[in-house]
């Protein structure tokens, strides 16, 4: 009997699973930018791109997407390592093309961690182009010598 997955929008109520199964994930980067907060206020800033799967109530993939109005950019997409080669990642990502694209946006974006061989080999299996035409720059905004999310609440 083929399992019964279901594809839900990402809620808040998910994270806490999603989080563990983040923290199981090879190749996930993790960061402060994934605390409950600021995924709070992702979600906040772009309802309905972002879903999970699960299979009997229980969370076992997620992907979060967001996108600036121009360019959709998908983030975390994770499935339990027990269920992978079922079809579920794709399941995922196209959830959030197609959101991506009802919202007008025409081409999405996504960061791989170098050395993330199980990734690139997914993202090329299910039809994305590696692009090494474009170099991310990065800043931690507190080393810039702009306050911290603490300062900033205590200042106002």
């Amino acid at each position: 009997m083929e399992e019964q997955f279901e594809i839900l929008p990402f809620t808040l109520g998910d994270y806490e699973e999603a989080f563990a199964l983040w923290s199981r994930t090879p190749g996930m980067g993790l960061t402060g930018a994934d605390r409950r907060e600021p995924i709070a206020s992702f979600l906040e800033r772009n309802p309905g791109l972002s879903f999970a799967a699960k299979l009997g109530g229980e969370l076992v993939g997620t992907a979060l997407c967001g996108s600036d109005g121009r360019r959709g950019y998908l983030y975390h997409l994770a499935v339990d390592p027990k269920l992978r080669r079922k079809g579920l990642g794709a399941r995922l990502a196209s959830a959030c093309l197609e959101a991506l694209a009802v919202a007008g946006i025409e081409k999405c974006h996504l960061f791989l961690i170098t050395g993330n061989e199980l990734g690139a080999a997914f993202w090329s299996a299910v039809g994305w182009t590696r692009r090494d035409d474009i170099i991310v720059y990065s800043r931690n905004l507190e080393s810039a010598g702009l306050p911290s999310e603490g300062e900033r609440i205590a200042g106002h």
